[in-house]
C-alpha cells in the first residue's frame, strides 16, 4: 500500500496512520496516490502488512510504484472508486482527503468498498492553533499574500479539523461514529536550511503551492522571508527540527 504524502514530512505519519489500524493477515488497502517509496516501505514491511492494492489518479508514478513490493495498483478516483462494493477489510489514505474537490463523497467511497466492520484510516492536517509548521505559513501568506487570485474550488485547508464535525461526516456516509478515534500526533520535520520550507510549500504543495505561483514577486519575495524568519526559533545546530501536527482518524463500518 502507498498513501498520499506529497511533502517529505507527509511520509513521517504513515506509520502512525498503519498502526492506528490493527491488521489481520493478507488484507488489501485502497491509497490515493503515489509519492515517496521508500519510507512507505520500510514502515509498510515493518508493520506487517501482506495483500495490498493502491489505486491513484497519477499515471505519472504508476511505473514505478509497480516495482514495489507485492502491490498491485490501479488507475482511480477517490470520489468514485472502481471496486465493487463491501471488497476490502481496510482503506487508508495519507492526506489524500486534502486533494478531492468533495471529501464527504471521497468518505462515501471508503465506506461503500469497506466490508462490515472494516476500518477507514485518514489524517489531516491540523490547524495553526495546533501546529507550529502551519502557523509560520498561516501568518506569512495573512500578512503578505493576496488571496484573490482564483484557485479552484477545494476542501478547506483544515478539513475536519474538529472531532465532532469529522464524527457527524463519517455517521453520514455511513460509519460508526461511536467507534471513531481522533488523534493529534505531532513529529519534528528537520530541514537542512531555512529557505527549505519556502521551496517545499512551493514546489511539494498542493493548494499553498498554486497560491504562491500566483504571487507577485515582491509578494513572493516577502512571504519566502517570513517562512525563513519563521523556522529560525527551531534551528538545532546544523538543522532545523520544525514541529508538524496531523489528526489520525479511524473509523469503523457499520
Amino acid at each position: 500500500m502507498l498513501l498520499v504524502f506529497r511533502k517529505p514530512c507527509q511520509a513521517f505519519f504513515l506509520l502512525a496512520l498503519l498502526r492506528s489500524c490493527s491488521k489481520p493477515q493478507n488484507f488489501r488497502v485502497q491509497a490515493a496516490k503515489v509519492f515517496h517509496l521508500s519510507r512507505g516501505k520500510k514502515a509498510i514491511k515493518r508493520e506487517g502488512y501482506d495483500y495490498l492494492l493502491g489505486c491513484g489518479y497519477d499515471y505519472a508514478h504508476l511505473p514505478r510504484a509497480r516495482t514495489f513490493m507485492k502491490i498491485r495498483f490501479t488507475q482511480g478516483d477517490a470520489q468514485d472508486l472502481p471496486f465493487e462494493q463491501a471488497g476490502f477489510d481496510r482503506v487508508l489514505m495519507n492526506f489524500g482527503l486534502l486533494h478531492v474537490s468533495h471529501p464527504e463523497r471521497a468518505c462515501a467511497e471508503a465506506c461503500r468498498v469497506l466490508k462490515p466492520g472494516g476500518k477507514f484510516g485518514f489524517t489531516v492536517w491540523a490547524g495553526p492553533e495546533h501546529n507550529p509548521g502551519a502557523k509560520i505559513v498561516y501568518n506569512a501568506i495573512e500578512a503578505y499574500a493576496n488571496l484573490d487570485v482564483g484557485l479552484p474550488e477545494g476542501p478547506p485547508k483544515y478539513l475536519y479539523g474538529e472531532r465532532e464535525e469529522c464524527r457527524q461526516v463519517l455517521k453520514r456516509v455511513g460509519f460508526d461514529g461511536a467507534s471513531m478515534s481522533y488523534e493529534t500526533r505531532t513529529v519534528g520535520w528537520h530541514l537542512p536550511d531555512a529557505g527549505y520550507y519556502f521551496e517545499a510549500e512551493r514546489n511539494a504543495g498542493v493548494r499553498t503551492a498554486g497560491l504562491l505561483a500566483r504571487q507577485s514577486p515582491d509578494a513572493l519575495e516577502k512571504i519566502r522571508i517570513a517562512l525563513g524568519n519563521g523556522i529560525k526559533q527551531y534551528a538545532r545546530g546544523d538543522e532545523f527540527v520544525l514541529p508538524m501536527a496531523a489528526h489520525v482518524i479511524v473509523v469503523s463500518k457499520n
